[in-house]
């Protein structure tokens, strides 16, 4: 099982989805129970923002002086979510934050799904996942398209 907590930074979100949270709850009501979760009970946020606030997060957290589409924030690191799992705990996964400003609204994709694309990715990044090889890169992609079929 898992549960989000959304919360809406840049309020310029709403003229392009009218209530983020319900979106977002919808959508996890229908990954929630694929076997990725493993039966456990996960919680994280997302945090909707634009440009300014994620530049600032990106230059702070990663000394990058620049504005960036997401940023995954793990509140765990693998080896120690793996040790959690374990447990009969709830477990918070971290902190996604995603910047209104650098979602592709020329792109063939829907604004809404360009949207699903970019928290899934940051979920999965929660779980330990990252794309800095070519091997991590095509397990998280393998994640990423499994979940977000089950989207649509």
């Amino acid at each position: 099982m898992i549960k989000i907590n959304v919360i809406v930074k840049d309020k310029s979100w709403l003229k392009f989805i009218k209530n983020p949270e319900t979106y977002l709850k919808h959508k996890i009501k229908k990954i929630k129970n694929d076997k990725f979760f493993e039966k456990k009970s996960y919680s994280f946020s997302l945090q909707l923002s634009g440009s300014k606030e994620i530049k600032a997060l990106n230059k702070k957290f990663r000394k990058k002086n620049k504005s960036t589409d997401i940023l995954s924030f793990p509140n765990q690191t693998k080896k120690n979510l793996a040790i959690l799992k374990k447990k009969k705990i709830k477990i918070y996964l971290g902190d996604v934050i995603i910047n209104l400003k650098k979602i592709n609204f020329s792109s063939k994709i829907s604004f809404k799904k360009h949207l699903d694309v970019l928290w899934i990715h940051g979920l999965v990044h929660l779980f330990g996942y990252d794309h800095k090889l070519e091997s991590n890169y095509k397990k998280m992609n393998v994640i990423e398209k499994k979940l977000l079929k089950k989207l649509y």
